[in-house]
Order: structure tokens, then C-alpha cells, then sequence
């Protein structure tokens, strides 16, 4: 294996309170913005707030301003309008959206009545609709109902993937780190009033399998060094010295995702930033909770509890 840092022999185990008081921080502000999204208070998507999302582009150049202006006309005063760029995009590009079922629109959509006025308003300027994404709030609620058990439902598949191939205290250690990264890419999401959308969840389980691959890459090393622990010293030297090992191999890893998730974010276009950007933080987050997370909290609970130490 390539060693990007030779002989490393940092004291992990040794910070893991400094460690631990950054983690909570994380984790309540994640438990804060959870609740906020559960109870409707936080920057919704029209995945999971209902509304609809109109991609467009006009044939003239046309000003934010006189389309806001245009549809606060027509009673869509609080439609939020984005113009779009890029190398693939249509010149005059932008994104109209509408959340929530605020505007009674009879048997019609709310992204057909949305067009019509935006046709209405400018009949000498030709606005062609690229795609549309129209969601009810019955629909909303099933989205978010149907993602809450697919999070809990993937945590539970790490508590018993890592339990059978290593032990319980490893399965626990490694979901609690899990629920730790995940949290704290929504709470972090949550101050920057970031939408959560239906792709952050994806970004999220992507990334919960992200940091369980590198946390079972220190947990084996942890189990293999446990062999010859009392060659080794105490338990606090092994698990140090398993994530020291395997510390090149983490820096490699992470350091080449984190180059195709930056190049994601600045090249990927409007559509793909906030899932590079979810992406991005929970490298870095996944990272630091397979050294100052998921370890250190099997080296407390054998301190409270001593197994291997006897």
C-alpha cells in the first residue's frame, strides 16, 4: 500500500473528549434540524412540501424582476425564481418554484396554471418549458414518511451487518458514528438553510455506506492488532495503532473522492450542487468519525464495561 504519511503516531484515542464535545454539538444541531423538518419549519422541497417546479427558458432575454413581477399579477407573489447557467443550458434558462398547495388551480395542474400565466403575461416572448415536477401534499407526506424508514431501516442494516462480522459493541460504535455523520450533514444543512430535498437523502445514504467502509477498515485493523494485544499494550496503544496503520489508506481514499465530489460542485451544474455539496461535507464528517467517533466509543464502553481487558 502507498504511504501518503509515513510512521504516523497521532493520539486519536487520547483527544476523543475534544472529539466528543465537537460530535454532540453536531449531533444536537442535527436532532434540531430533524425535528424542524419533520414539523414542516425548515427550507422544504417540493418533494416533500408539495408544489411544483418549472425548468423553462425564454426565447428573449428577460429580467427576474419582471417575471416576479408578472406572476405577483397573476397571484403567485411568493414563487421563488432562479436563472440558470451553464455550458448545456439554453440562454434565458431559469427555474420557477412554487411550494406548498396555497393556490387553488380547479382540475388543472399547478405547473400547467403556472405556464399559462407565464404565457400570458408575455405573449411576445415565447417560453418553452423544459420539464416539470408537480407534487400534491398527500405525496409530500408519503416521500417523507417513506425516507424516515429508509434511513432508520439502513441503520439498522449496519448494526447487524457490523455485529455479525465483528461483535455488538462494533455493530453499535458503527451505527452511532453513522447516525453521527448523517446528522450532522442536516444540521449543517439546516444553518446554511439548504432545501432537503429528496436528493440530500440520497447524498445522505450514499453517504452512510461511505462512512461504514472506512469505519469497518479501522474496526478490522482493530481486530486483527486485538490478537496479539498483550504484545501490543493496553487497549487504548491498540486501537491507536490500528488507526494510525490504516491512516495513508484513509488520507488516499478520502482525498481522491473529495477531488470527484469538488469537481462535481464546481462543474456539475445548479442541479447536482447541493448533492456534491452534501457529499463534500460528509467525506470530510465520514473521515473524522472513523478516527475520533466510532473508535474512541468502543475504547469508552470497554473502559466502563472491560471485556478484552480482563
Amino acid at each position: 500500500m502507498i504511504e501518503f504519511i509515513k510512521k504516523p503516531n497521532v493520539d486519536f484515542v487520547g483527544k476523543r473528549k475534544y472529539a466528543f464535545m465537537l460530535s454532540t454539538v453536531l449531533v444536537v444541531l442535527g436532532i434540531i434540524a430533524f425535528f424542524m423538518v419533520m414539523t414542516g419549519k425548515a427550507n422544504l422541497g417540493i418533494d416533500f412540501s408539495g408544489g411544483a417546479m418549472i425548468w423553462g427558458s425564454f426565447e428573449k432575454t428577460v429580467s427576474i424582476g419582471d417575471i416576479r413581477s408578472a406572476l405577483s399579477r397573476e397571484g403567485f407573489g411568493d414563487a421563488e425564481i432562479q436563472g440558470m447557467t451553464g455550458a448545456n443550458v439554453p440562454p434565458n434558462s431559469l427555474v420557477i418554484r412554487i411550494k406548498g398547495e396555497t393556490h387553488a388551480t380547479g382540475d388543472s395542474s399547478l405547473a400547467d396554471v403556472i405556464t399559462a400565466r407565464i404565457k400570458k403575461q408575455f405573449p411576445d416572448n415565447k417560453f418553452k418549458v423544459d420539464s416539470i415536477d408537480d407534487i400534491g401534499g398527500a405525496v409530500g407526506k408519503t416521500l417523507q414518511s417513506q425516507t424516515r424508514l429508509a434511513v432508520l431501516l439502513s441503520m439498522l442494516g449496519i448494526l447487524v451487518y457490523i455485529w455479525i462480522r465483528f461483535d455488538f459493541r462494533f455493530g453499535v460504535a458503527a451505527t452511532v458514528a453513522t447516525f453521527h455523520d448523517v446528522l450532522a450533514v442536516l444540521g449543517i444543512y439546516y444553518v446554511l438553510n439548504k432545501e432537503i430535498t429528496l436528493l440530500l437523502i440520497t447524498a445522505l445514504l450514499t453517504l452512510a455506506g461511505y462512512s461504514l467502509t472506512d469505519t469497518v477498515v479501522v474496526f478490522d485493523r482493530i481486530r486483527e492488532n486485538l490478537k496479539q494485544f498483550r504484545k501490543r499494550g493496553d487497549f487504548n496503544s491498540s486501537v491507536n495503532l490500528s488507526i494510525n496503520e490504516v491512516l495513508s489508506r484513509t488520507f488516499i481514499t478520502s482525498g481522491t473522492t473529495m477531488l470527484a465530489v469538488l469537481s462535481i460542485l464546481i462543474f456539475g451544474g445548479q442541479v447536482l450542487r447541493d448533492f456534491a455539496l452534501a457529499m463534500f461535507l460528509g467525506v470530510i464528517i465520514g473521515t473524522y468519525s472513523s478516527w475520533f467517533v466510532a473508535s474512541p466509543i468502543m475504547v469508552e464502553w470497554e473502559h466502563r464495561s472491560p471485556r478484552r481487558l480482563k
